[in-house]
């Protein structure tokens, strides 16, 4: 505020304070040599930053120089010439070991242009002292059609921060899909990017031959190979809506089974509470089939669990797991529509039988060689009381996205297990998930037309005579 002289009145205005910016004369010539200095230390960056091409570059232009056109023209047509032979001699190896890398250099490109706005919009940026930090793009490798990116997280991330946006990071990368696993160290996490969908198709029956228990051949997974399912010590349940596919799944399992049915090593106890709908066409293939009495459902499942706590006892001191044999088949329970018997069963005797059998056979059974298969549509508590019972989980398309947690387990939708969007017109598309194991598989099985499964029938139907057990015939 101004000053007054309190003696004469008058008002005394403060004094200017003038600031005066030293400045340096700075010859022409030395400016312009710390520009070319400067512009020269980046090009030498730019130079050894992108080796893989600037490299290359380097060397046709010297063979210009020395040979003229001859030079560059036969130092790319030789190996060019070289490629296209071992591309057409030997394709999966020069994907393995030319394209993909190639691919892989160029899609890491690609991302590392729009990284750091799709960090940041994900919200897996972190501020710090006046500082963004964004994870670290480390490598990204082609496998088939997808996209495996390795990122390096920031300190105090975890995987399920990405899970929790993988829906997201699929669409700013324009991708058709996005699994978050982690990584193979705790600081690393992986991310698949899903470029292109083999599973488009339908899948045709797939061979039958001498079943392996922990690897049965049951469709394809998304990057275009054999997915093979283990039944050996567990028990498998699917959800699906309706028309999403159950009967593949079904139908996938009972062909992978099939040559140890007509061997005598593995028997099938269907039950199809539809009357028969779905399981009536193969039922030659069955050593047990019940489809209408809900009373002789829970006899055969208390018959089930009779012979399963029987090899308990025959096993106990001697084995932990039991080996299929002529004597003691691989039983596999089949029930198509397991809410039927645990939840619309009328009388209330025989629906407390069957959940009681059922629930001690999915305890005790795995490690005695009798296994459950069960399907249904709605997976609320109240319909399968004992759902967790279940180690392996295979999820079809699902009408609301809640219940893909609730099948498959929590979080499960974040890591990529998206069974609320397939499409319907994708049947017998899924994922499996194994207990224990936190990524989801992405799977189509294998489609049996109405003749398949006749001819599989005809071909390996079960033959009561190859069973030596008389209680079983």
């Amino acid at each position: 505020m101004p000053l007054v002289n309190v003696i004469r009145g008058e008002r005394i205005e403060p004094a200017p304070f003038n600031v005066r910016t030293p400045y340096l004369r700075v010859p022409l010539w030395l400016v312009l040599a710390a520009w070319t200095a400067k512009w020269l230390w980046r090009l030498f960056v730019i130079y050894l930053r992108f080796w893989y091409v600037t490299l290359p570059l380097t060397g046709l232009l010297a063979l210009y120089v020395r040979f003229g056109w001859w030079g560059p023209g036969l130092a790319l047509g030789i190996p060019a010439c070289g490629l296209t032979t071992w591309a057409l001699w030997h394709w999966p190896s020069f994907r393995r070991w030319a394209w993909w890398p190639t691919l892989a250099r160029w899609r890491r490109f690609r991302y590392r242009r729009i990284w750091q706005p799709a960090m940041v919009t994900a919200g897996l940026s972190v501020s710090f002292d006046s500082h963004t930090i964004l994870p670290v793009l480390k490598k990204v490798r082609v496998v088939g059609g997808t996209d495996e990116l390795t990122v390096r997280m920031v300190t105090g991330q975890i995987p399920d921060d990405f899970a929790r946006v993988s829906e997201r990071l699929m669409h700013t990368f324009a991708a058709l899909g996005c699994k978050v696993t982690p990584g193979n160290r705790p600081d690393l996490v992986r991310l698949t990017m899903r470029r292109t969908d083999p599973l488009t198709t339908p899948v045709g029956p797939l061979p039958v031959g001498a079943p392996d228990y922990m690897a049965l051949p049951v469709g394809l997974r998304e990057d275009g190979g054999v997915y093979e399912l283990r039944l050996h010590g567990t028990q498998v349940l699917v959800v699906g809506a309706t028309g999403a596919g159950k009967g593949s799944v079904i139908w996938s399992i009972v062909r992978a089974l099939a040559g140890g049915v007509f061997a005598g090593l593995v028997q099938l106890w269907a039950f199809d509470p539809k009357g028969g709908m779905e399981l009536g066409a193969g039922e030659r293939l069955f050593a047990r089939f019940t489809c209408t009495d809900f009373k002789a459902m829970a006899d055969l499942l208390e018959l089930a669990l009779s012979e399963a706590q029987g090899r308990a006892a025959r096993l106990r001191g001697h084995a932990r797991q039991h080996t299929p044999s002529v004597t003691e088949p691989l039983i596999v329970i089949i029930i198509d529509e397991l809410a039927a018997l645990t939840a619309y069963v009328t009388d209330r005797q025989t629906k407390d039988r069957i959940k009681a059998a059922l629930g001690l056979l999915l305890t005790q059974g795995r490690a005695v060689g009798v296994h459950v298969i069960g399907c249904l549509q709605d997976p609320r508590k109240e319909v399968l009381p004992f759902r967790n019972l279940f180690p392996t989980r295979i999820g079809l398309r699902m009408a609301e996205e809640p219940e893909v947690d609730l099948v498959l387990g929590d979080g499960m939708r974040d890591r990529g297990a998206l069974c609320d969007r397939i499409p319907m017109s994708l049947p017998g598309v899924g994922y499996v998930v194994l207990d224990g194991d936190p990524t989801p598989v992405r799977v189509r099985f294998s489609y049996n037309t109405d003749s398949h499964i006749a001819a599989l029938a005809d071909t390996y139907a079960f033959d009561s005579a190859r069973v030596l057990d008389g209680e079983l015939a």
